[in-house]
């Protein structure tokens, strides 16, 4: 019999117990770490280091240095204007890791998904299973479109990758895609898609994810404001019959005492230039987004100190265009924030921190023994139930 992914179940009345949000918070997460593909790692914050900057190289140690932590699972960026190419780098590192499954980001703008879905088949093989996928609704480079139809386009790419990665014809007669045709030969390890993880703030970009997406990620802000969030995706989800899991891309800082993470981060930023880290928010071609403005406001509204609420700091966000916050503070503290956000339904977090070597070695030391952690696994079931 012939297995579907929870994408093409049926319509549920209500979301399964692990999505809930009075689970306890002892429910198993997954913990996941941050490669810095995209020219994003700093001693100090806005002063660029050549030894921090996207190689081969570098990247490399930063994702065999989570592997061997523990980590659960491995975000590798993409951006089309900054450091390396995220399909390549990924099918070279697959082979080198042991546990850490890999999510490989894939600019939907920048690619042809039939094509495209063999290649990510071909490197989820090389893993063993372990690959899977964060979607980004991005221009062609370029050759930008009106954001609906930008999220249309990406909507009928997800369609198309998940048909296709699953072993099955492709169907699609859409704005932008117009395909009939049977899959290749080669399949993932599960014969499967791999789970697909996608974020967005704009009315499209939510319906979007509640219609294709496996887990919601959204970025770092105060506990209400995440609660909101996630209640919010879960109805949209629910009116077209499907569950989500939620993930928070966020930055860490963790340190023995309070004291001592609060003043690391100040050393982070303290040789950063307000106009460099101005340039540096506005290289990115996502400065305009919703999700964006979201973060701008979390830090204008934040006290004098920088911080949100508890634990929450926002002055990464002086020199950053995407997650500008980071949780900060002794262990106990960063493992109650994080124990606060799985609360409210948090099921998987997309973790870093500067260095992202130095930080990946403390966040492994003083936290990650203490959570309950393991990648996601998705749910299969057979056709007809």
């Amino acid at each position: 019999m012939r297995l579907m992914s929870t994408h093409q179940q049926p319509p549920s009345p209500a979301p399964s117990a692990d999505h809930r949000d009075d689970r306890p918070t002892t429910t198993p997460t997954e913990i996941a770490w941050f490669a810095g593909l995209c020219d994003d790692d700093y001693e100090f914050l806005g002063v660029p280091d050549p030894g921090l900057a996207s190689s081969w190289e570098h990247c490399r140690d930063i994702v065999l240095t989570a592997d061997r932590n523990g980590f659960d699972n491995i975000l590798l960026p993409s951006g089309y204007q900054l450091g390396i190419d995220p399909v390549a780098f990924t099918s070279a590192v697959a082979p080198l890791t042991e546990q850490i499954h890999l999510l490989l980001a894939l600019r939907m703008g920048e690619t042809w998904p039939p094509q495209l879905a063999r290649q990510v088949a071909t490197i989820d093989r090389m893993c063993g299973g372990r690959l899977t996928i964060n979607i980004i609704s991005s221009d062609l480079p370029g050759a930008p479109i009106e954001s609906e139809a930008r999220y249309q386009r990406t909507q009928e790419y997800m369609q198309a990758l998940r048909a296709v990665l699953s072993g099955k014809p492709v169907r699609i007669d859409g704005q932008f895609l117009q395909l009939d045709l049977e899959p290749p030969s080669i399949t993932t390890t599960s014969g499967h898609c791999p789970p697909m993880y996608f974020g967005g703030f704009s009315p499209a970009a939510k319906e979007t994810a509640a219609a294709e997406a496996d887990v919601f990620l959204t970025w770092p802000d105060t506990v209400v404001s995440v609660a909101e969030t996630v209640a919010d995706m879960r109805q949209r989800a629910l009116r077209v019959g499907r569950t989500l899991r939620y993930g928070l891309r966020t930055h860490v800082i963790v340190r023995e005492t309070e004291a001592e993470a609060r003043a690391a981060a100040a050393r982070l930023v303290s040789k950063l230039d307000d106009a460099e880290g101005e340039k540096i928010r506005n290289r990115s071609l996502d400065t305009t987004s919703v999700g964006v403005g979201r973060q701008n406001a979390l830090r204008e509204n934040a006290s004098d100190d920088g911080f949100a609420e508890e634990a929450l700091w926002t002055g990464i966000g002086r020199a950053r265009s995407g997650a500008g916050a980071a949780i900060v503070g002794d262990p106990d503290q960063v493992l109650a924030k994080l124990r606060a956000y799985q609360a409210v339904g948090i099921d998987a977090f997309v973790l870093s921190g500067y260095t992202l070597i130095g930080e990946c070695d403390l966040f492994a030391r003083h936290v990650l023994p203490e959570l309950s952690h393991r990648p996601f696994k998705p749910v299969f079931e057979a056709e007809g139930r």
